[in-house]
């Protein structure tokens, strides 16, 4: 496989970004970058941490509590775990993340609240919603939002930041925004009804719909293979 170039990878995919938020009236530093690290080598973090990045998301826990370790030295790196979470995998989390963007059950953020240890600050944490409504995908449905961010605003040890969305590949720039508008227009009703609550974050869009999310708003864009490149799965993935 080519040898990806990290430096490069990052200063274009940056000022893709960049001509993003500006296209979209947005301020330049209006949303943030977060590199997908998931089967990439601590290495690749290391090098993409020397030209600046700070925020990494992962899906594997095991994965990633290994380039925890390795990368002990860096500091000011804030680790996100953005894939499906089980409950036997929350302490561990609990204990080594900074922020949670997928989840879909109250008792999940229960047990994150139950195992965040007190010396640390609140995890921040976004509610996955399932825009498109598809069966094989996480998410909690927008119309049973309100009652899932009612049981998770007030745990200790969380903060609620916002809301998380994969919605279904469409064709075009409008059909890509419908569903990052409508996680927008629920992220506005919940900071009306909830103002002394941090509802900030918006955790949308990646490679190909990057420009869609950042005109509703995205605040964290999730990309990967635009900086580490391609994936190569293993077969049989552990989380």
């Amino acid at each position: 496989m080519k040898e990806v170039d990290i430096a490069q990878t990052l200063t274009a995919t940056r000022a893709r970004l960049a001509r993003a938020l500006l296209s979209a009236g947005r301020p330049s530093d209006d949303a943030a970058l977060l590199a997908v690290s998931k089967t990439k080598p601590a290495s690749m973090i290391r090098t993409a941490y020397h030209y600046g990045q700070r925020d990494f998301g992962e899906n594997y826990l095991q994965e990633a509590l290994e380039k925890q370790e390795r990368l002990a030295d860096l500091n000011g790196v804030a680790w996100h775990f953005i894939g499906p979470l089980q409950s036997n995998k929350t302490r561990s989390v609990a204990e080594r993340f900074d922020w949670v963007h997928s989840i879909d059950r109250a008792k999940t953020a229960q047990r994150l609240s139950r195992y965040r240890p007190s010396d640390k600050p609140p995890l921040n944490i976004c509610i996955q919603v399932n825009t498109s409504r598809e069966h094989s995908k996480s998410g909690v449905l927008l119309d049973d939002l309100d009652d899932l961010v009612a049981a998770v605003v007030e745990l200790p040890g969380l903060q609620l930041r916002g809301l998380m969305t994969l919605p279904a590949p469409v064709e075009g720039f409008d059909a890509q925004r419908v569903p990052f508008a409508q996680l927008r227009q629920a992220l506005e009703s919940l900071t009306s009804r909830y103002p002394h609550a941090k509802l900030d974050t918006l955790s949308m869009g990646m490679s190909n719909d990057l420009e869609a999310a950042i005109a509703e708003g995205a605040t964290w864009v999730r990309l990967g293979t635009a900086i580490f490149g391609a994936r190569d799965y293993p077969a049989a993935h552990h989380s």
